[in-house]
């Protein structure tokens, strides 16, 4: 994909792969061939549902996946191979994860959960650490009296902004959230995402947010990457995607938001058919199984990205006819 922007992305991802082997079966193709750039500052949306990748793109970023093919760089310099320093890398690259609960050590106090990170790097002196927590916990506004509870004692909100404390313990400048709020009470949510993008500003951070929620995704995202089966479908900018969604997934997708005002309800397209499986997939497109503007070539001809506007992808030679042709298929 060009670079439409002029600026330099401070992630990039180029036809990264990521396979598992499956005994007696073959190989899965959890994430193939994906291309993404996120930007210094912002914050990219991976939408998809259950099953398509997301989790595993993040876990490839952040190396707790080796990748099997493909190159991610982060600064311009590829971070499997120009980064040996795994635990400098860490000071840059975090991650927020989806359970509040089992990613905390139970055993471990806030404090010490809160601590590690700097006795791993050797920040100092117990005084010197101890005062860079109180300095974490007042960014994200955690309590001080909490430092010497344990997770258990805690709420599943109060976790999470444990957990986004520890991520921004060494100054990140990238971190990966991954589906941070989909395991939180609504009222919930909204406080964590509000904080989030309030820390995003005050500290110039950017994201990786993983997420199947279409309506958070829009709150907080810059640009969209809408996932299928393993890829990336569309991407472009956020008042792009829900004001001109051109692939055919998106345009299913988004129309399953649920609306409020009932003079802006839209049909919702029932996607038909079987979803392909990941293993050994065939050539052509993963979707045109379940696809209204599927075409005899769909089935057998691998597709590539279509730049249908400046900034906007879409993984479909069709994808003009896409919008017309929904408003009658269903």
């Amino acid at each position: 994909m060009s670079d439409y922007t002029g600026k330099e992305p401070l992630v990039q991802a180029r036809n990264l792969k990521k396979y598992f082997a499956v005994p007696r079966k073959g190989m899965l193709h959890a994430v193939d061939d994906v291309s993404f750039k996120v930007y210094p500052g912002e914050t990219l949306g991976l939408v998809g549902e259950s099953g398509c990748g997301k989790s595993t793109i993040g876990n490839v970023v952040m190396r707790l996946h080796p990748k099997t093919g493909g190159n991610l760089l982060y600064r311009g310099k590829d971070i499997f191979t120009e980064w040996p320093d795994k635990l400098e890398l860490c000071k840059k690259m975090q991650i927020i994860f989806q359970d509040p609960y089992s990613s905390l050590n139970p055993r471990k106090t806030v404090g010490s959960i809160l601590s590690e990170a700097y006795v791993i790097h050797k920040y100092g002196s117990k005084e010197k650490i101890l005062e860079a927590v109180h300095k974490i916990c007042d960014l994200v506004e955690l309590p001080h009296n909490l430092l010497n509870r344990f997770p258990h004692e805690l709420d599943g909100g109060m976790r999470q902004v444990v957990g986004i404390a520890r991520a921004l313990s060494l100054d990140a400048d990238f971190i990966v959230c991954d589906e941070p709020v989909s395991s939180l009470d609504v009222s919930v949510q909204a406080r964590i995402i509000n904080m989030l993008m309030d820390l995003q500003q005050r500290l110039g951070l950017s994201y990786l947010f993983i997420s199947h929620d279409l309506s958070v995704v829009r709150h907080i995202s810059n640009n969209i990457a809408i996932m299928y089966l393993g890829q990336i479908v569309e991407t472009a900018d956020t008042d792009v995607i829900f004001a001109n969604a051109m692939h055919p997934y998106s345009i299913a997708l988004l129309s399953a938001i649920p609306r409020v005002d009932a003079a802006s309800r839209v049909s919702r397209i029932v996607l038909k058919g079987d979803v392909p499986s990941p293993m050994n997939p065939k050539p052509g497109c993963r979707f045109a199984p379940r696809c209204w503007m599927a075409r005899e070539e769909c089935f057998n001809e691998n597709q590539d990205f279509v730049e249908v506007e400046p900034g906007h992808y879409v993984f479909c030679k069709y994808a003009a006819e896409s919008r017309e042709k929904a408003k009658t298929a269903y």
